[in-house]
């Protein structure tokens, strides 16, 4: 039961490439056993070249298959679920922002099993961190399944759906918070008289470095800031200025507007 089985992968935007890139070249799923429904021609031919799958109209897709993954924008949900036509021994993992597995069930067959996931952009290097929940009807066999999958893409946890829309918003959203402070050190470097190329090369291997550090090295965030904050230094002066500038309360206000916003979504929807 924790086999995919067949895949079918409803919407082929970003983060289906990289789930195709994850599971094809690790080996975890046959080409012959995925199909993509994907509406643009142009996206189509490109995941057909790109990843040999092949692109199937949305019935022929979802019939043929075990796992029926759902990539779409939340606005597409309601019209997409009374055509889907599946049976309650497919399963259906949810990758749409801001709809909760109640939504979903209410449009399928009655004891359908859904899993709703929420991974990030680092799925495209294969460094995504995923959050998956159960709905009413899904079991532990079909979250094995779900992470199995997911785990083509990185790192995967189960969270209570409580918590989903609070992980979007940190999580989900959480690359873009990295990309934007990375753009801010590049600028600064620019100021300080760097050229951009240099700022920018410095400012990238820094952020992985120090992301190695936190995965790696077994010490949590405040430790690790500690000891590079020499008394009277450079970076404690540093440090300073941000707090002074209220950082930590700004992304703790940032993150509580990303759940609002996410939470209104699925109302929207």
């Amino acid at each position: 039961m924790t086999a995919p089985g067949r895949l079918a992968i409803i919407g082929g935007g970003n983060i289906c490439a990289a789930l195709l890139s994850g599971l094809l070249d690790g080996e975890l799923l046959d080409r012959d056993r995925i199909a993509v429904v994907e509406q643009l021609p142009d996206r189509a031919a490109y995941l057909r070249d790109r990843f040999g799958v092949s692109t199937l109209d949305l019935a022929q897709a979802v019939r043929a298959a075990d796992t029926v993954l759902i990539m779409v924008k939340p606005y597409h949900v309601e019209d997409l679920l009374p055509r889907l036509q599946l049976t309650a021994e497919q399963l259906v993992i949810s990758v749409v922002g801001g709809i909760s597995t109640t939504q979903i069930e209410s449009g399928l067959p009655p004891k359908t099993p859904v899993v709703r996931a929420m991974p990030n952009t680092a799925a495209s290097v294969g460094e995504a961190m995923t959050a998956i929940s159960a709905g009413s009807f899904a079991e532990d066999v079909h979250l094995q399944r779900a992470e199995s999958l997911l785990r083509a893409v990185g790192k995967v946890a189960r969270v209570p759906e409580s918590q989903m829309n609070a992980i979007t918003a940190f999580s989900g959203s959480g690359p873009a918070f990295f990309f934007y402070f990375a753009e801010a050190l590049i600028d600064a470097g620019v100021l300080l008289g760097l050229p951009r190329a240099l700022s920018e090369e410095m400012v990238i291997q820094t952020a992985v470095g120090a992301a190695a550090m936190l995965r790696d090295s077994g010490e949590d965030p405040v430790s690790l800031r500690a000891a590079v904050s020499s008394p009277g230094g450079t970076t404690i002066t540093a440090i300073r200025e941000l707090e002074k500038a209220g950082l930590r309360g700004t992304v703790m206000v940032a993150t509580e507007a990303g759940r609002d916003r996410t939470a209104q979504i699925g109302q929207q929807s």
